[in-house]
């Protein structure tokens, strides 16, 4: 997944995000709001609980259905669905003759276009199968969807730890005198350079810590500590703020982290940590590990 793609996926969430006040009599009444919002937006049909494959095509024809003799085999709908064509970066699907497929809603005949670099992904569905073109560097992979996945119907939360407002912390955010990038690798060992937003400096505990963030309307950060050993996703979580204000000042609100979607399905493509976001210090507020993930 992309950082463009992490923060319009994460739209509504921050829509629902506040910025606290330490005096605020209704703040685990608002935070439990908030986390509510978080859950739905996961349940949504372009939330991540319902993935089903991510699956990467090669240059050329990749056929593509449930039997077992595609190049792309999905796990249900018709045998021989049809065949996807890449080339030169532009994605061609072509339904059997048989198969009952829509694209962005409209039946498709004949070979059609589902993807180009400076467009928007076409959406293909077929039966409770729904799908779109990703690209990862120089990667194209089908991002698939089961509407009527099992790990949707069994969803029944996340487990967070007590909500504690020694996490809920002042940050300060250093702005780079210059443009800088920071780079950040995903979990296919892609790294690609992103605009430094800045650091964010804050007070634990009586140390001094540091976060680079990235984001424009919302600073971003992927972030490790101490308790992804054990008690969080091991690749660390995500943490969003608000920009700061006049005097240069923004909430980190640590009750507020979140598990990247890497940590409910293995057909995502998350950021991780970079070393400097690694911190060396337990954080055990905000979402904890779910799952066997």
């Amino acid at each position: 997944m992309t950082y463009r793609s992490i923060l319009f996926a994460a739209s509504s969430l921050l829509l629902a995000s506040f910025r606290p006040i330490s005096d605020d009599p209704a703040y685990k009444t608002r935070l439990e709001e908030w986390h509510q919002k978080r859950v739905a937006s996961l349940k949504r049909e372009d939330g991540w609980l319902n993935l089903a494959g991510l699956f990467w095509l090669k240059e050329g024809e990749n056929t593509v259905g449930s039997a077992a003799d595609n190049k792309v085999v999905f796990p249900g709908g018709t045998a021989h669905l049809g065949t996807f064509q890449l080339k030169n970066g532009v994605v061609q699907f072509t339904p059997t003759s048989d198969a009952v497929v829509t694209i962005d809603g409209q039946k498709a005949t004949g070979t059609q276009i589902i993807f180009t670099a400076d467009t928007k992904p076409n959406t293909v569905q077929h039966e409770s199968l729904k799908w779109v073109v990703i690209k990862r560097g120089d990667q194209y992979g089908i991002r698939l969807r089961d509407l009527e996945s099992e790990q949707l119907k069994n969803f029944h939360g996340i487990e967070r730890f007590a909500v504690n407002e020694k996490y809920r912390v002042t940050a300060r955010l250093e702005k780079p005198s210059t443009p800088k990038t920071v780079a950040i690798t995903n979990i296919l060992g892609q790294t690609s350079d992103q605009p430094l937003a800045g650091t964010l400096v804050f007070e634990l505990e009586g140390k001094t810590y540091r976060l680079d963030a990235t984001g424009e309307e919302k600073l971003f950060v992927v972030f490790g500590d101490e308790t992804n050993k054990k008690d969080t996703y091991g690749a660390g979580r995500f943490l969003y703020a608000d920009q700061p204000s006049a005097d240069g000042t923004t909430v980190l609100d640590f009750n507020q982290a979140i598990n990247p979607p890497c940590a409910f399905t293995p057909y995502a493509t998350c950021p991780l940590p970079p070393k400097q976001n690694k911190l060396a210090v337990r954080i055990p507020a905000g979402e904890k590990r779910f799952g066997d993930h």
